[in-house]
């Protein structure tokens, strides 16, 4: 019997607030019930659990040939590329215990759930920016590894181009293909959670008694469902109306996704039923956000400004204040004053795009027409990625974690 761990609280303000006042009385009234909260019991020893099979895979090589040489050989071996025969065998051992291709794997509803991510264009990457990963925040465990990488040291500048080069290769058509860079992000990603994991415990003074393993299961559930149920959430808010296809193929989608990055396949929901139970039941059980979390918040804040793009420091200024507003407008005044967000009269810019976004959405009204949303969302989308690429990009590291 796990004993309950300083982090596993009955949440009393960010977290209720959303379920009893938020947006999340809405998913309790689709649900047609407030979950058990003593379920979440069974799930505590999910803090002590963690992606062994990826921990081993860097244990054996990038332990041993460093970080970016294993990152390489990855590239090296999904690219069918001459390796050294044992490093070769590292590999061949790690992907033979994962069924790339699982008996209920569904191409179509695969398609549906990433389509429906691209057509939403610039409002999904501000969705996933301004509401997902700052939403995020709101905890304080879940964001401990981050402060003991030195990712916020470092800035949020290099950890949002990672998300975002991430999140749009694997949301592309084609991007699950084994052949896509989409599939080696999701494997380097793996990669990243193991490394960061294994050195937290090995160099620092993280208390697993205190915050569970570092990236541990339930924690990575978690950050699924930010992908898949939060994510929905921001583009309702917003102004995007999903199919009830859609709606099916984006919790496949990361089922899909949460299954080669290691989670157990019992965890990841199904459907939005299932996703909106353990969203609550993860929540409700968080130990409130701390001055770690504000400082992170901090740092997405003045993200803006300090990337590279626009060079004009005024307009990087503005692209602050925008970005402050969706806070407001995505997560609420109450979540933002918990996080230290100010609110902004200079940033209701941004109301320009919701407006552009719900004018689009009453255009498609045919197939025809979803489909060419689809297109121009996408090359949107991959126009902002270019963008970090050129002005933000580095080498990956452990400080890189995604959201």
């Amino acid at each position: 019997m796990w004993s309950q761990p300083y982090r596993y609280k009955i949440n009393e303000s960010s977290f209720a607030h959303y379920w009893n006042e938020g947006v999340g009385v809405e998913l309790l009234q689709k649900l047609g019930y407030v979950p058990d909260i003593a379920i979440a019991e069974k799930l505590i020893p999910f803090l002590y659990e963690w992606d062994r099979h990826g921990d081993q895979l860097v244990l054996d090589l990038h332990d041993k040939k460093g970080f970016v040489q294993g990152n390489n050989s990855l590239t090296s071996y999904l690219n069918h590329e001459q390796l050294p025969s044992e490093e070769k065998l590292i590999w061949d051992e790690f992907f033979a215990k994962i069924d790339i291709v699982p008996n209920w794997l569904d191409l179509e509803k695969l398609k549906f759930g990433a389509e429906l991510s691209r057509r939403a264009g610039l409002s999904a990457l501000i969705v996933l920016r301004d509401y997902c990963l700052m939403g995020g925040y709101e905890s304080a465990a879940i964001n401990k590894p981050l402060i003991y990488t030195g990712a916020l040291k470092k800035g949020a500048v290099k950890r949002l181009n990672d998300t975002v080069n991430f999140w749009v290769n694997i949301t592309k058509e084609g991007g699950l293909k084994q052949n896509s860079e989409g599939f080696r992000q999701i494997f380097l990603t793996r990669c990243i959670h193991s490394y960061s994991r294994i050195n937290i415990l090995k160099r620092t003074d993280w208390d697993s008694n205190k915050w569970g393993i570092p990236l541990n299961t339930w924690d990575m559930l978690a950050t699924n469902l930010g992908f898949s149920l939060v994510f929905l959430v921001g583009l309702r808010k917003i102004g995007i109306q999903p199919s009830s296809k859609e709606v099916d193929g984006l919790f496949h989608f990361w089922k899909y996704v949460g299954y080669l990055l290691g989670i157990p396949l019992a965890l990841l929901p199904e459907n939005e039923n299932e996703a909106i139970e353990a969203l609550y039941l993860w929540t409700m059980t968080q130990r409130e956000g701390d001055e770690d979390s504000r400082s992170l918040a901090d740092a997405l804040k003045e993200e803006p400004v300090l990337a590279h793009y626009p060079k004009n420091k005024l307009m990087r200024l503005m692209m602050r204040e925008v970005h402050l507003f969706y806070n407001n407008f995505l997560l609420g005044e109450y979540s933002c004053k918990l996080l230290g967000l100010s609110n902004t009269k200079i940033g209701r810019f941004g109301l320009v795009n919701i407006w552009k976004t719900r004018q689009n959405e009453r255009t498609i009204v045919d197939e025809e027409t979803r489909l060419q949303s689809i297109h121009s969302g996408g090359e949107e989308q991959e126009r902002v990625r270019m963008i970090y690429q050129e002005f933000n990009n580095s080498q990956s590291n452990p400080s890189s974690l995604k959201l």
